[in-house]
């Protein structure tokens, strides 16, 4: 397979030079439309404006932001001048946020005015006081050591903060000579991206993915999928995730597509999107592909331009991946499986494969990506049928975890190979299928949750002596938080309580959906605790639960 060394912005821009008027990019919902040059030409403005405010090659920029029209201006901008983009999960609270603002020596952080209940605005204030009485460009932190600026997406003006058209106006303003010297000197093994996920234990890490990783995957992710310039994706997974910004936006800036975005998940604004836009693609997670296909005004809508799309995030029901083949026209849909650390796309099924075979399996690997099972007791390979730690070894692995060694070698091993914590088999037929997972991992509808994160954050609660959290199988999101308590000797607790005590402080994907109350934990003969013990008491509980 040949590898590309593009870049993102050397992408962007031999589009907006070959096909000008093409269309990069669409917001239907608004009738908002950008062609590759009118893009790239808004790119090159907020990328002199970011360099008038002293953002600089390896800088690291935050963005917190839904799905937003300028959250791509960042992502490409950012890109041309070398600094590091910066994803942060729109579901963060305060404490993850400042936790993730320190551990990623911010430079630059660019912020909405919210999302759903939290209000960001207000938010960034309590964590950086000065603001209110910082004069922009000037900015010193005494909790945030290395930050320098606040950016405000959108017009409004904030205190302390600059705003896009500001930072636009600026670029607009200044000559290039700064912005070409800076290109010339990006090469495609720079650090672009940085995404934060738990890895195995603890708090969560900095995922360092270079252009040559993300550029890599999403060519060879829409070479899975056929895709042309003539290709329509509409993208409606956030972009903070690699699903949305490497499987979408890389595999349609490496071909030369066209995105159709809405700002969040909706499943009638989905359908209606396809219809206008005439799609040919269309990603999700399970749940998003059954939310659509269960709405009550599915029948009213022309879904006949799909054609492809990726389901990833959480194993498909078999009836899910058939029902998407016919009722929404998709037949060659495709399945990825992967990790953020293996930027992400590991292995996927190919729109060849037949449905049974895209629905109980993750197909294939990559081309040009190496997948082996390993035992992980002896680290020998695992024959067809047998059960180990499916790992990988290629283009697509991450530079490392930021300013973590430890947990980078930890990852990856001397030989190269990255380990996914993730338990799988090879059938007979060569396609792997995920059985487990070695990690406590929860994936609740397409969301990393690490169980560890919520178990510190329970033991503040003085009545808890002990607290383990592990998931529960769930029909709709595929598993959901369960938390099981020992109290304290005397000490009393509802489950409302622990609920109660989550809300607002951590994010509501991850607050226990249910809370069971127990005397003492299952455990090894060494001690260990066995967490899959507990899923299946979880699993009883909620059963019994249900029929009370």
């Amino acid at each position: 397979m040949h590898l590309t060394e593009d870049t993102l912005g050397g992408l962007l821009e031999k589009w907006a030079t070959q096909m000008p008027d093409h269309e990069i990019m669409v917001y239907p919902d608004r009738e908002l439309r950008f062609t590759y040059a009118q893009f790239n030409e808004r790119v090159n403005d907020l990328a002199k404006g970011l360099l008038s405010i002293g953002v600089s090659k390896g800088d690291k920029v935050g963005i917190w932001a839904n799905n937003v029209p300028d959250w791509l201006t960042f992502m490409f901008a950012t890109a041309k001048i070398g600094a590091i983009l910066v994803t942060i999960n729109t579901n963060y609270k305060l404490s993850e946020l400042e936790f993730l603002m320190k551990n990623a020596d911010l430079h630059t952080i660019c912020i909405i005015d919210g999302y759903r209940d939290s209000d960001y605005v207000n938010m960034i204030f309590e964590l950086v006081p000065e603001l209110k009485t910082s004069a922009r460009g000037h900015l010193r932190s005494e909790n945030f050591p290395v930050l320098r600026n606040v950016v405000f997406i959108g017009p409004q003006k904030h205190r302390g903060m600059y705003n896009t058209p500001e930072l636009l106006l600026l670029g607009a303003n200044t000559a290039d000579d700064e912005l070409n010297r800076v290109k010339a000197t990006i090469t495609c093994h720079d650090v672009v991206n940085m995404q934060y996920t738990s890895g195995t234990t603890g708090f969560p890490k900095g995922v360092m993915l270079s252009h040559h990783n993300i550029v890599n995957c999403g060519q060879t992710t829409g070479d899975s999928m056929n895709y042309t310039p003539n290709d329509r994706l509409l993208v409606c997974v956030p972009l903070f995730h690699c699903f949305g910004c490497v499987l979408a936006v890389c595999s349609v800036i490496t071909h030369g597509s066209t995105m159709i975005f809405i700002e969040d998940f909706d499943p009638l604004l989905v359908l209606a999107s396809v219809q206008k836009e005439q799609c040919t693609a269309l990603y999700g997670v399970p749940t998003m592909f059954i939310a659509e296909l269960n709405h009550p005004m599915f029948n009213l809508f022309d879904l006949s331009s799909l054609r492809t799309g990726i389901m990833a995030g959480a194993l498909c029901p078999i009836d899910t991946m058939k029902q998407v083949m016919e009722r929404m026209n998709m037949k060659e849909i495709i399945i990825v499986y992967g990790l953020t650390e293996s930027s992400p796309g590991m292995t996927c099924t190919r729109t060849t494969d037949p449905a049974e075979v895209r629905a109980t399996t993750v197909g294939t690997n990559y081309p040009g990506v190496e997948v082996k099972i390993f035992d992980p007791e002896t680290g020998e390979e695992c024959p067809a049928g047998v059960q180990g730690e499916i790992c990988c070894r290629g283009y697509n692995v991450m530079q490392g975890y930021y300013n973590n060694p430890e947990a980078t070698a930890a990852a990856i091993d001397r030989d190269g190979w990255l380990h996914s914590g993730d338990l799988a088999m090879q059938t007979p037929e060569g396609f792997y299928r995920i059985t487990g997972r070695i990690k406590d991992m929860i994936i609740r509808g397409g969301e990393n949750i690490y169980p560890r994160e919520i178990e510190n954050f329970l033991y503040q609660m003085p009545q808890i002596e002990m607290v383990e959290v592990a998931g529960i199988a769930d029909k709709k999101y595929g598993e959901i938080v369960g938390a099981f308590v020992k109290l304290k000797k005397g000490e009393s607790l509802t489950e409302e309580e622990v609920q109660e005590f989550c809300r607002g402080k951590i994010s509501r994907h991850k607050i226990p959906k249910h809370v069971i109350f127990i005397d003492d934990f299952p455990k090894t003969a060494s001690g260990k605790i066995q967490k899959y013990k507990l899923r299946q008491m979880g699993l009883e509980y909620v059963q019994s639960k249900a029929k009370r």
